[in-house]
């Protein structure tokens, strides 16, 4: 479980003050602020590489369709929830460490209409709030990064899932070069900062009991989408929806470190699906 001090560190890192404020004066200055749609919230709600895009395709690699229920491990605000959701006809439950953004996940689902699928639960990716084998999929996108104790997050992950279930995962994982440039969008410094290599969570997901379904490294895919990523307008542009809402000014400095670590082989980004076996 998740320390105190831990704890208070991740929420100052996410947890802007009046987070909830701030995201609906965006969305009143995009003119979204009545019924946006999903694809409205994309640039804010999809934090993390590849955008929407990535989600579906990693929701396509693990088969996802209607009717499954999911648990979004550190699922944020909800957008691949949301994503899953409308798309697929997933019910998907977001679990997140950090009460604010669970707070905005919940009225953003709210303003799309999608509360009936998409709920939030405040609570430890370590201490999963739920009984054994009580969900069909898994899905952790780019949250991972956040948790140093990933042998009991995937212990966890297996004891939740029923038999058949699977394990839907797009990380950011160590490269050969180390340390990582900060800040990025996951940690300012070292401190909530816990990559590993892509060799060793696979071997860690194999020892839990997951058994691999697909195994895809996206770091050259992911380094085209950071070069794009940093060469948008600034927040003043065209639409004041994006990751400077959640980030705050260093939101730039934040994707060029990206860009730099992925050039440099500091971190590297892959998709994968793991089965817990009947």
């Amino acid at each position: 479980m998740a320390d105190r001090v831990y704890s208070d560190n991740v929420n100052a890192h996410y947890g802007a003050p009046n987070l909830g404020e701030e995201i609906r004066a965006a969305l009143r200055a995009a003119g979204k602020e009545e019924s946006p749609t999903p694809d409205d919230l994309a640039a804010l709600d999809q934090f993390h590489t590849g955008g929407t895009v990535s989600t579906r395709e990693l929701a396509d690699r693990a088969g996802l369709h209607a009717g499954q229920t999911v648990l979004d491990v550190g699922g944020g605000i909800g957008g691949p929830a949301r994503t899953l959701a409308s798309v697929y006809g997933c019910a998907v439950t977001v679990l997140d460490l950090t009460e604010a953004f669970c707070e905005a996940g919940k009225t953003l689902s709210a303003l799309t209409g999608l509360s009936d699928l998409v709920t939030f639960r405040h609570g430890d990716a370590l201490a999963i709030p739920f009984a054994d084998s009580h969900f069909d999929v898994v899905w952790t996108q780019h949250s991972s990064m956040n948790i140093g104790d990933k042998e009991r997050l995937y212990a966890e992950i297996h004891r939740v899932l029923r038999p058949g279930g699977r394990l839907a995962l797009h990380e950011i994982m160590a490269g050969p070069v180390q340390p990582v440039h900060f800040p990025v969008p996951w940690s300012r410094d070292p401190t909530i900062s816990f990559l590993r290599p892509p060799e060793e969570i696979r071997c860690l997901l194999s020892n839990v009991g997951l058994a691999e379904i697909s195994w895809a490294d996206v770091t050259p895919s992911s380094l085209a989408w950071f070069q794009a990523w940093t060469d948008r307008p600034s927040p003043s542009g065209p639409s004041p929806l994006g990751l400077h809402v959640l980030l705050g000014p260093e939101f730039r400095e934040m994707g060029r470190n990206m860009l730099r670590n992925l050039d440099e082989g500091r971190i590297t980004v892959v998709q994968g699906v793991f089965e817990r076996p009947c």
